[in-house]
């Protein structure tokens, strides 16, 4: 069952293995990314961060996709933490899944700041938007102990 689908640049970090993994109940934590896997010392701190008790699985956009469409991924409290919103966006349309917590998406030139750990350029505000119309619940919320912001009030 899939607790849920966040957008986390970072991927695996103390926010995400301590304080979402339990308060989810999570026992697997599906990462997807495009790049990681050519990145051996990225992959390697990734599996220092994973909290006890807890399977960890990288995967690219692609084969995640399969994975979850194939029903292995049934049997674990899934928390799936994408790179991207694109990828998640993909993930969650391929799962039927309407839900997503945006939890940090770095600064870069050309992107404007929408909250302390949240920054959107013009196509990911417009993905978010076309998101939003198409029924998805989208939300900042940095940690569970945090209060939700909807992505409308800083989309309008």
């Amino acid at each position: 069952m899939i607790k849920m689908i966040r957008v986390d640049y970072r991927l695996l970090h103390g926010q995400v293995a301590f304080s979402w993994t339990s308060m989810l109940g999570a026992d697997c934590l599906l990462l997807v990314s495009n790049t990681i896997r050519d990145d051996p010392l990225r992959m390697q701190t990734l599996k220092l961060a994973k909290p006890e008790g807890v399977k960890v699985v990288v995967k690219n956009s692609e084969d995640a996709v399969s994975a979850l469409q194939s029903g292995v991924a049934d049997k674990y409290q899934l928390f799936i933490i994408c790179e991207t919103i694109e990828l998640a966006a993909e993930i969650a349309k391929a799962v039927k899944m309407k839900s997503i917590n945006l939890g940090n998406i770095p600064f870069a030139e050309g992107k404007r700041q929408v909250s302390k750990s949240v920054f959107l350029d013009r196509e990911e505000e417009e993905r978010l938007k076309e998101m939003r119309k198409d029924g998805y619940d989208l939300y900042i919320q940095m940690v569970p102990t945090e209060k939700k912001i909807n992505c409308q009030t800083i989309l309008d």
